[in-house]
């Protein structure tokens, strides 16, 4: 069997005789190497395209699982955003509380040289490496800061009650004035205004007029409002701490025995009831039933 082969390749046509052994031998191996590659070709292009497709189905195994931790760790942020976040309201709501406490006790105290302003931070500053905060370290921030304020409450509470029992002791202690009038007659020793001898005065007295505003020098109750020989129309006042107050010579009364009275409120109208040579306030301060100077409990009071 005869083979023409024809090409522009070659100049004449080539013959390939098959009876020839040889010839035979070379065609049939050249068919065999082109079936081998043939064959090879589509084997490992198979192959190829298998190994492409795992990678590809392992590859997106991988982003699967990243987009899961990916949304875990977003969730878990979330989470400790929004316990920063409560801490820092309580915090807060708390330091609120502690500036309008502070506040108040700043008023109530009369610190008035401003060095409990509330609306202004005091500086700060230094020459510190910065670096990011860390939440954990954030949140241990916030608990250290949240004892802080507990310890500050504690003490301001301290404070307050310590203002208020000062506050309530100045209130019973004798420090408002009974009258309006200047002072016409020392505590101690003067000359009697009836017999001209000398005797011991027990109070002092203000000018005023008949009908004029008698005020309670203190918080207190009314122990006594009635006649005693000498001073007329007189109020006693009992100021609970081992203070007592009387005011003498009232035209009229304005309270009674067991009227609660608060510093400053009217008791009784002027007068020059009793031993008296006209109308004025007769006061008195008695501590544990002496009389004493009333002067250094007025001292401080500005008419």
């Amino acid at each position: 069997m005869n083979i023409i082969i024809v090409s522009k390749f070659f100049r004449t046509p080539k013959k390939l005789a098959f009876d020839d052994p040889k010839t035979a031998a070379i065609a049939g191996g050249s068919i065999f190497l082109l079936l081998a590659l043939a064959f090879s070709i589509g084997f490992f292009g198979r192959g190829a395209n298998g190994a492409a497709k795992a990678e590809i189905a392992r590859l997106q195994a991988q982003l699967t699982e990243q987009n899961k931790e990916l949304k875990t760790a977003k969730a878990d942020a979330q989470r400790e955003i929004n316990a920063v976040a409560a801490r820092v309201g309580e915090l807060q709501i708390q330091a609120n509380r502690l500036n309008a406490l502070g506040e108040r006790l700043a008023k109530d105290g009369k610190f008035t040289d401003g060095e409990f302003n509330f609306d202004k931070l005091p500086g700060a500053g230094g020459d510190e490496t910065v670096e990011d905060v860390k939440s954990k370290d954030l949140l241990s921030d916030l608990s250290a800061l949240q004892v802080q304020f507990d310890n500050s409450g504690r003490q301001l509470s301290v404070l307050e009650a310590m203002l208020f029992d000062q506050h309530l002791e100045m209130s019973r202690t004798p420090s408002t004035l009974p009258g309006r009038g200047y002072i016409t007659s020392t505590f101690g020793t003067r000359s009697d205004p009836f017999s001209g001898g000398r005797a011991h005065h027990k109070g002092i007295d203000f000018e005023a007029n008949t009908g004029d505003p008698v005020y309670a020098a203190a918080d207190g109750v009314v122990s006594y409002a009635g006649v005693k020989n000498g001073f007329g129309n007189v109020v006693e006042v009992d100021h609970g701490n081992g203070y007592t107050t009387l005011y003498g010579h009232n035209s009229g009364f304005t309270v009674r025995a067991g009227d609660l009275v608060r510093a400053g409120q009217q008791i009784a109208r002027a007068g020059s009831t009793g031993r008296s040579t006209g109308p004025h306030i007769h006061f008195e301060v008695h501590v544990n039933g002496v009389a004493v100077n009333p002067m250094p409990f007025l001292e401080s009071v500005k008419r």
